[in-house]
């Protein structure tokens, strides 16, 4: 099984446990720029947008945030999705924490914890 590549945002560790940086790049900027003129969320969501363009050129197979609002949401995901794919990038997959812990995570340690998933 392959170990999926993961990108989380700082609201899921709030800046605690750095573990690698992705360098914010020209090609980083210039994305997420199309993410604020294309109307996906307003110019006050400059980080988010950099956190989407910064996944999607790295090509991570999730970015997990806990970020609701302007991130993990079905409309938003659905505008930086179609803004990847006209500038030929893929799409990416947006979660939040607990979608990787129930997908990601055998089932079998989840039942030993005792958990109800």
């Amino acid at each position: 099984m392959k170990i999926p590549r993961l990108y989380f945002d700082t609201s899921v560790f709030g800046g605690v446990y750095v573990i690698e940086f992705i360098e914010i790049t020209k090609e980083v900027n210039q994305l997420a720029e199309k993410y604020i003129q294309e109307k996906v969320v307003g110019e006050t969501s400059m980080d988010d947008c950099r956190h989407i363009a910064c996944a999607t050129i790295n090509k991570v197979d999730y970015l997990v945030s806990w970020n609701f609002k302007h991130i993990v949401n079905v409309f938003r995901i659905r505008g930086y999705n179609a803004i990847n794919i006209k500038n030929g990038y893929i799409p990416l997959d947006i979660r939040s924490p607990k979608d990787i812990i129930i997908h990601c995570c055998p089932v079998n340690i989840l039942k030993n914890r005792g958990d109800n998933y």
